[in-house]
């Protein structure tokens, strides 16, 4: 290498290798513990570009990048994250994200190399995704992605996450919640009344817990008889979820039940103890209300099956358009048609408030904002629709 004005302090050392016939750029970063200088080198066949890639490798070493990030791929670190940093969450959704991640990130950017990533590609990625996942999944796949990234920040394996700079687009469209009409959800109750799934039905329906619930409720969380003064009552303290947890705190509650539901409850402990004893000791016992055959808990498939066929026997009802959730939409159509305040439709849901309540079940509420034009109605006649008489005119 000619012989050239000495570099400012900082800038590094630029010297030709002949042996690799590339420009070569170093610099002292710092010292490790036992005082040896630490030395950062980029290479380029010139000057700058030499230079350019020892500025990269000293703003990765200063950011705490570790060396070997420069070749770590997208696939690394989601099955990284996959593996090591969910243990909190159940077994379910650790199935669901490790689809995700086969089905939609792996084929199309597994190997990539994250410090690679742009967001224009994240966009290109998600947007291809859309006509083809709902908005929620496309919302979980693009989580599984960021969180991925995050842990390896953490790690030292990634400088930057530009799967936040690129929002999740709207999916195609999801599954409609539907509602039974009144008339349909007394036929519901008329004609199932000796299929398995009747009970199940009107809990469902009659107090509007959630399906998790339902599954999980337990004979000693039902008192059929209460003392003086005290309703008959469910206590929903548990669902399904991973540590038996209801979805949020505001869900535990304890609700009161129409002497009709517990009228069905009271010939359907009946009935399981029929059934226990026809199992002898392949009953297992876990006090569940609504279990399986054997006395195990039901997943969700067994209890949608039984769901749809019990549907088969009410005429009108196509039983594959609908599933159990349905049951607690339809709780919530029938309580406001009759008037009930939004208020207290939201506590006997167990949401936390109005706002969940509306948004969730919209589709299911009366407008809340027709009230005041039907007072005003009420207050002052309806005008002409031909035009105010002559006096109003004056």
């Amino acid at each position: 290498m000619s012989e050239k004005q000495r570099r400012s302090r900082g800038e590094g050392t630029v010297y030709w290798d002949e042996q690799r016939q590339r420009y070569m750029a170093r610099q002292t970063v710092g010292y490790d513990g036992r005082g040896k200088p630490i030395r950062k080198t980029g290479s380029g066949k010139t000057e700058s570009a030499a230079l350019k890639a020892l500025r990269a490798r000293v703003r990765e070493y200063e950011a705490g990048i570790l060396p070997d990030a420069r070749r770590v791929t997208v696939s690394a670190v989601v099955e990284d994250w996959l593996a090591f940093a969910r243990s909190s969450v159940s077994a379910r959704t650790q199935q669901g994200n490790e689809i995700h991640y086969l089905l939609h990130i792996k084929p199309h950017l597994g190997g990539r190399r994250v410090r690679d990533l742009r967001p224009d590609e994240i966009d290109r990625w998600l947007v291809s995704l859309a006509p083809k996942l709902s908005t929620s999944t496309l919302k979980q796949v693009r989580s599984v992605l960021k969180r991925s990234i995050d842990r390896a920040m953490k790690r030292g394996l990634a400088e930057r996450n530009v799967v936040d700079l690129s929002p999740a687009p709207k999916g195609r469209p999801g599954r409609r919640s539907r509602s039974l009409t009144f008339q349909q959800a007394s036929d519901l109750l008329d004609k199932t009344r000796d299929h398995p799934a009747h009970a199940y039905i009107v809990v469902s329906l009659l107090a509007g817990a959630r399906p998790e619930e339902v599954r999980a409720l337990r004979w000693d969380a039902v008192d059929l008889d209460p003392p003086k003064g005290v309703p008959p009552h469910i206590n929903v303290w548990r669902s399904v979820r991973e540590g038996g947890d209801t979805k949020t705190q505001k869900s535990r509650r304890t609700l009161a039940i129409s002497g009709y539901v517990a009228a069905v409850l009271i010939e359907h402990r009946a009935k399981q103890a029929a059934i226990r004893a026809r199992a002898g000791d392949a009953w297992k016992e876990n006090d569940l209300v609504f279990p399986s055959l054997v006395g195990t808990e039901q997943d969700s498939h067994n209890v949608r099956r039984s769901f749809r066929s019990a549907l088969r026997l009410v005429p009108g009802i196509v039983p594959e358009e609908w599933t159990p959730r349905d049951l607690r939409h339809s709780f919530v159509s029938i309580l406001s048609e009759r008037g009930l305040p939004i208020e207290e439709i939201s506590r006997l849901m167990g949401h936390s408030g109005t706002a969940v309540t509306e948004l969730v079940y919209r589709h299911e509420l009366r407008p809340v904002l027709e009230a005041g034009a039907a007072v005003m109605d009420l207050v002052f006649p309806v005008l002409k629709a031909d035009g105010a008489d002559d006096d109003d005119a004056a």
